[in-house]
């Protein structure tokens, strides 16, 4: 697969979004997910926060003019300047510098609270689990000059949406593997999916409810009990259940936090990342949604814990109805329907014209952990973000953002041509704001960051074991 071959896939892993806005949505192969989609959107919009959907703080940032000012936190500023560049990282913004909004106050700057989160609590939770303290997170004011000739629009990025661009690097990449650890790969993820078509096949019905297809009802309890048990088997399931959980979250809370957001056009991020926290605690800088999977009689407890006001039994009918959609939608090739699962051949060329998305996302969790495999992980990666920057510089997108919701997590293209950015070491008041303090040297260089120097996996700082210290 030649590098721009890759434009309609990385098209449609974009969400584009008009003035008002609105995501545009176009013709879909299987025109009852189209359906189901557009009925959705209307359900996610009339919920109690769907408002901030189309009007919120992320947008009026990314749209307000020639200048955005955004804030990113690193806990390793002193490499960093020694080298004078700052690199971005994989993950769910593919290959940009990770940030979040600010907005000009009479004071500094007011951090979106997704940045105040990270910042006082997320990343100093991270560096106490290693037994750091010679080291604090650092607050990093990135000022943005957008061209002229930039998108004027709003893109962002649907992770979710990256499985068959996944799939298609991995066949373009394959050759880096021997024949025999292909086949153990391939082998690999066909098991896997062949050892959750109950839950694939029930989501898939659950899905088609209401189409010409024979759709089916199940109670949240048996399906959220599945959901949990595959998720070990299909990684990409622990980050459906934790998106689905956040929206949930962020759209039905009417805790007094939730509305003071709302009043300033924020989504309340604090939610979703104290369920996640909560659940498992050693997860604080490393996010491996992979494990995530809490078990239908553990979830009241989750959603009390962090938002009294919520009701546990209307959440779990919600997310039968948001988990299945997305299986259908994000993991099943268009136009796949639920018809003759059982004759399915279970052979990996057989599966990749239904399941290309689901093969696309296991392969690119495998490539993490199996074998050898680790040790071309970093090409994987780096192959797709140069798609992804050949892409955002066609289109003239400056800020990429995570498109699965407006959370406020936005990038910086570091490769855009001519990017024009100043950076500088910021500080933050009793009041909560930030300040910027000391101009920095510093350039982006379109180059990911090793895996290992990264907050989400980096232990170069942890404390030693006493067997590793004898």
């Amino acid at each position: 697969m030649e590098l721009f071959d890759a434009y309609r896939p990385w098209a449609d892993a974009h969400v584009f979004f008009d003035a008002a806005g609105v995501p545009f949505t176009g013709p879909a192969a299987d025109d009852h997910l189209s359906r189901q989609t557009a009925a959705w959107e209307r359900r996610l919009a009339e919920s109690p926060n769907g408002h901030l959907l189309r009007h919120n703080a992320l947008f009026d940032a990314l749209s307000g003019g020639g200048r955005i000012h955004l804030l990113h936190v690193t806990h390793a500023l002193e490499r960093i300047s020694r080298q004078g560049v700052l690199y971005p990282s994989g993950g769910c913004l593919v290959g940009s510098v990770y940030c979040a909004p600010l907005t000009a106050a009479d004071r500094g700057f007011r951090m979106h609270n997704l940045a105040e989160y990270i910042l006082t609590k997320e990343a100093p939770a991270f560096l106490a689990r290693l037994g750091v303290t010679d080291r604090v997170p650092t607050p990093l004011v990135f000022e943005i000059d957008v061209p002229p000739h930039a998108y004027r629009g709003l893109a962002g990025v649907d992770y979710l949406r990256l499985g068959l661009i996944h799939l298609g690097i991995y066949r373009h990449l394959e050759y880096l593997l021997g024949a025999d650890e292909r086949h153990r790969l391939r082998d690999a993820v066909v098991a896997r999916v062949r050892d959750s078509a109950v839950f694939l096949a029930t989501s898939a019905a659950v899905a088609h409810r209401g189409s010409r297809h024979r759709g089916t009802r199940i109670a949240a309890g048996p399906y959220l009990r599945l959901l949990a048990e595959a998720v070990p088997r299909l990684p990409i399931l622990g980050y459906l259940y934790f998106e689905a959980i956040s929206e949930y979250l962020m759209l039905h809370s009417t805790s007094p936090r939730t509305r003071r957001l709302a009043d300033v056009g924020e989504l309340n991020n604090w939610l979703y990342k104290e369920v996640l926290f909560a659940s498992y605690p050693d997860m604080a800088g490393k996010f491996d949604l992979a494990a995530f999977h809490p078990r239908p009689e553990r979830l009241p407890g989750l959603l009390r814990r962090v938002d009294p006001g919520v009701d546990p039994a209307h959440a779990a009918d919600y997310l039968v109805d948001r988990i299945s959609h997305l299986v259908a939608a994000r993991l099943i090739a268009p136009g796949g329907v639920p018809s003759a699962w059982h004759h399915t051949r279970w052979e990996f060329d057989a599966l990749a014209p239904r399941f290309g998305p689901l093969l696309g996302h296991l392969i690119h969790r495998e490539l993490r952990t199996f074998g050898r495999y680790p040790d071309f992980y970093f090409y994987f990666d780096q192959y797709k973000a140069l798609q992804a920057w050949n892409y955002w510089n066609h289109m003239g997108i400056v800020a990429p953002f995570n498109g699965t919701m407006p959370k406020g997590e936005v990038g910086i293209n570091p490769a855009y041509p001519h990017l024009g950015y100043r950076v500088w070491r910021a500080e933050r008041d009793d009041t909560g704001h930030v300040h910027p303090v000391e101009e920095l040297p510093l350039t982006i260089a379109p180059r990911l960051v090793d895996i290992k120097y990264t907050l989400m996996r980096n232990n170069q700082w942890a404390a030693p074991t006493p067997s590793a210290a004898a």
